[in-house]
């Protein structure tokens, strides 16, 4: 029962995890969402001018001078008022934060199916299983070639965040146009590909 109620719970969570995602990506709370990306974007951005120790030092020293002196400062407005609420953080100090055997054992099993069907996709595709799907990957990694000489992994996350944080809305607002012209791309993409297979022996598929 117990192991029953932690799954529901953990289902629930991330069910309320994906729902605060999609509305971070919509920006259907502008302030939260501002917020987010933006120390999302200053985290990038300092990473490209220091270095990550430097970073992640910096960032413990700005929390840890933040909650000393909120600490600090509630100790003086108790002894001034005579009061005694108590440790000013105490309810984050008393929350749970532990995670169970069952709910590690999940993110365990989800973790080992990712890497398992990445193993198989890989070896699949090296192994030339289908010629047009390993003709595609290789397309891809000549292109990428390119990319990596033109844009570092920083420049590439921080495009990748701002993507994320502005793809969402465009297609939400020009949903139909886009469709439109996705579909003429991918008609097209079909296209050649049939041309490609038609012309390269052992391509076709065997579902064809």
């Amino acid at each position: 029962m117990q192991a029953s109620a932690d799954s529901t719970k953990m289902d629930c969570l991330w069910s309320n995890w994906k729902c605060q995602a999609i509305d971070l990506l919509y920006w259907r709370d502008i302030k939260q969402t501002g917020i987010v990306f933006g120390s999302l974007l200053l985290l990038l951005f300092s990473l490209t001018q220091f270095s990550v120790v430097s970073v992640v030092a910096y960032l413990a020293l700005a929390g840890l001078s933040a909650t000393i002196s909120f600490r600090i400062y509630k100790s003086v407005l108790q002894a001034v008022q005579k009061t005694d609420e108590g440790h000013p953080f105490k309810a984050y100090l008393e929350m749970e934060m532990n995670l169970s055997q069952d709910q590690i054992q999940k993110y365990t099993d989800c973790l080992q199916l990712y890497v398992n069907s990445t193993v198989k996709e890989l070896r699949r595709l090296f192994l030339v299983q289908d010629l047009v799907d390993s003709l595609k990957f290789a397309v891809l990694m000549w292109l990428l070639t390119y990319v990596g000489a033109l844009f570092n992994g920083l420049t590439l996350l921080i495009m990748a965040v701002v993507s994320m944080f502005t793809l969402p809305v465009v297609y939400d607002k020009y949903q139909t146009q886009i469709d439109q012209y996705l579909g003429l791309v991918r008609t097209h993409i079909n296209t050649v590909v049939a041309k490609i297979q038609a012309k390269i022996p052992g391509a076709k598929r065997k579902a064809e």
